[in-house]
Formats: C-alpha cells, sequence, structure tokens
C-alpha cells in the first residue's frame, strides 16, 4: 500500500479503535501529535494504539520505549508499519 492511503486507512483506524466520535480523518494531520492537547489522547489510547497496530498489521510492540517512538504521530506509524508488516491490511 502506498505510504498516503496507508496514512488515510491509519487515520479512521485510529477514529475507530479510539472511538473519537467529534473526530473526522481530516482533522488529523500527519504530523500533529498523537498525544497531548491537540488530540488529547491519553496512556489508555496508547494501549489500544498497539492493539490496532497488532490486530490490523500484525506489529507487536512489547517494550514501552519502542513504542513512544512509533506513536508519535500518523507519519511515524505510517513509516513503521511500512517497514515492519507482517500482513497485508
Amino acid at each position: 500500500m502506498e505510504l498516503p492511503q496507508l496514512k488515510k486507512k491509519l487515520k479512521k483506524e485510529i477514529i475507530q479503535y479510539l472511538n473519537l466520535l467529534d473526530i473526522t480523518p481530516d482533522d488529523i494531520k500527519d504530523d500533529t501529535p498523537l498525544f497531548g492537547e491537540e488530540l488529547g489522547l491519553d496512556s489508555i489510547d496508547s494501549i489500544e494504539m498497539i492493539v490496532l497496530l497488532e490486530r490490523e498489521y500484525g506489529i507487536k510492540i512489547n517494550n514501552p520505549v519502542e513504542g513512544r517512538k512509533i506513536l508519535v504521530d500518523v507519519n511515524h506509524m505510517a513509516e513503521y508499519i511500512q517497514e515492519h508488516a507482517n500482513k497485508k491490511p
């Protein structure tokens, strides 16, 4: 999957997995920090994002330090998925 398509799909999945009713994929910029003031995600949401990566892309994250490097923004997540996905989405 091409990177722009993957980012669009990833934004939809983030909204779905985190049940973000007031947000659309267009509201999430590729470089918007996932955690902090803009989206307001917290540590519970990070667990859901890790579940998303495992279920949808076969990526298992066991190391919290690694998780912090991946779950920065949509750009980081998409690039990591392209490099490490075990299965086709």
